[in-house]
């Protein structure tokens, strides 16, 4: 059961004061876990790979869309994989 607003806001002012608290006495700030930490969009800073990608924009059938979308994240990679995987059987001229 998700919980009510108030809580939510009574709970993080607490470790609001928590924080502060440990901030006034010179404590080290609490490190986070993996799952505590939001991941955010896009390519992580600092990142570098041996093949660069180049962006682009195409156009694709709403079901070809719509099935690697439903596979979750990373479905942009594994589209990619799928036309590398085409590109080895079939020549393009």
């Amino acid at each position: 059961m998700p919980k009510k607003p108030d809580a939510e806001m009574a709970e993080f002012e607490a470790a609001l004061l928590r924080s502060a608290k440990q901030a006034v006495d010179g404590q080290y700030a609490r490190v986070h876990t993996p799952d505590e930490i939001v991941r955010r969009r896009g390519r992580p800073v600092g990142s570098t790979a041996a093949v660069r990608k180049s962006a682009t924009t195409i156009r694709l059938d709403e079901e070809v869309l719509a099935a690697f979308k439903a596979t979750g994240q990373g479905w942009q990679t594994r589209m990619n994989n799928a036309l590398k995987d085409w590109l080895k059987t079939h020549q393009v001229t």
